[in-house]
């Protein structure tokens, strides 16, 4: 059986990323992207087969040019798949009507404290079939794709039940199989305590502990464990020990960290070793050091602040304090409806001090990072998978400057073509190549 091989040629700016697979990057080198002018990629078989300036490439190949599909890529940038590590992907209703409230003065805490929130998500939710879950989806992975997205996270956390969790986390799975685009899955039961629960939380975190972590275990539904560690939510110590039984059922700790106000989440973060600490709009200067010293990624999400209305974190500092920075859009249907990593890197320049080099690493291979996947994906380098956006800009710079664009031209998945001309040409996906 022949190979499958691609050959994208002539790129304005290839952007690389080469060097960064065995960790995150930090400090200056968030800014070195690694670039060449003129740069073409030779693919087989899904994979990344060598990379270079275009006449070195197509005189290396010479003699298999003919084999291959040619993607001119003339004029316009290339980059690795951007990598969202942070959504709610699956989830039931539209919360439009909060969105109204907050308009007129309402908070985010507010809105949940009167039912409202994560809670008319998780009724809807709970109301939802296997088949609306997965369909509605499928729906947003083709946007994520239109806009240059080749892996996601997907959180549970809107069944708030064993039942319902479970029923998120197998419709994340399904369309993980059925969708040119990765999903990671994250289980999150402790993304807000049931209304049932209110008057004793302790009880709720015990049903999260003792029931809902050992089956998702048991039957290999997620890879990491995350909770939402806020005042009204979960404490620093019941998230400790959430986070500590996923530990020891080989679930990898998460942690949502000082969204609302300072709340040593990112402490916490650094002292249970967790892979990422997210929000982080309040976090501490110490929590910062710690996260720094023990190699936490923080995942920013510029899209959920500038949707509340709400300060942004602040990429800057936590750039030059040395801790490993990701973007990601938090794609959810209350504090931000987006499927727009395009969007999320101009917010990170325009609104958490980031440079247009620091947003790409961010969107790319340090996102990879933050779902344990920078060996496989994130990077343009020999023998990675094949996950690469063509953009119709001449270099990365213009990618930021012109903002609330979707830039994004040619989508490859493995090596196959999953966005032409920005419209979806496969929306299904076999995994052979993967």
């Amino acid at each position: 059986m022949s190979k499958k091989i691609t050959f994208i040629r002539n790129a304005n700016q290839l952007v690389t990323l080469t060097g960064s697979s065995d960790a995150p990057l930090t400090g200056k080198r968030m800014d070195q992207l690694n670039i060449i002018e003129n740069g073409s990629l030779w693919i087989e078989d899904g994979l990344i087969e060598y990379i270079g300036v275009d006449g070195e490439v197509a005189e290396r190949y010479k003699d298999r040019i003919g084999e291959a599909e040619i993607i001119d890529a003339t004029g316009k940038l290339v980059t690795p798949g951007l990598v969202d590590p942070h959504t709610h992907l699956v989830y039931a209703g539209s919360r439009e009507n909060e969105f109204n409230m907050r308009l007129q003065g309402a908070t985010y805490m507010e809105i949940m404290n009167k039912g409202g929130g994560i809670h008319a998500t998780t009724s809807a939710t709970r109301e939802a079939s296997h088949e609306v879950l997965f369909e509605e989806g499928r729906k947003r992975l083709d946007q994520f794709l239109l806009h240059g997205v080749t892996t996601i996270e997907a959180k549970s956390g809107y069944g708030l039940t064993l039942e319902h969790e479970i029923k998120q986390l197998e419709v994340a799975e399904q369309l993980h199989e059925q969708h040119p685009v990765d999903i990671v899955r994250t289980f999150m039961g402790a993304h807000a305590v049931p209304a049932e629960y209110k008057a004793d939380p302790d009880v709720f975190v015990d049903r999260v502990i003792q029931d809902m972590i050992p089956e998702v275990a048991r039957r290999n539904l997620a890879e990491f464990n995350d909770v939402f560690c806020e005042r009204g939510v979960f404490t620093p110590e019941q998230s400790k020990r959430i986070l500590e039984a996923g530990i020891k059922y080989g679930l990898l700790p998460k942690i949502h960290a000082d969204e609302i106000e300072p709340y040593e989440g990112a402490e916490l973060a650094a002292s249970i070793g967790a892979v990422s600490a997210d929000h982080l709009l309040r976090a501490s200067d110490k929590g910062i050091a710690m996260m720094a010293e023990a190699g936490v990624i923080a995942v920013l999400l510029p899209g959920t602040a500038f949707f509340l209305m709400a300060e942004s974190a602040d990429g800057r500092k936590m750039i030059d304090a040395g801790v490993p920075v990701a973007l990601s859009t938090d794609c959810n249907p209350g504090s931000s409806p987006t499927v727009s990593m395009p969007l999320i890197m101009n917010l990170g320049c325009l609104k958490m001090g980031m440079t247009s080099g620091e947003v790409l690493t961010a969107s790319t291979i340090n996102a990879a990072h933050a779902i344990k996947r920078g060996k496989e994906i994130g990077s343009l380098e020999k023998g990675k998978k094949a996950d690469i956006v063509i953009f119709d800009v001449s270099n990365y710079m213009q990618l930021q400057y012109q903002y609330g664009v979707n830039h994004a031209h040619t989508v490859l998945k493995g090596g196959v073509i999953v966005v032409d001309a920005g419209r979806l040409v496969c929306n299904t996906f076999t995994r052979i190549l993967n």
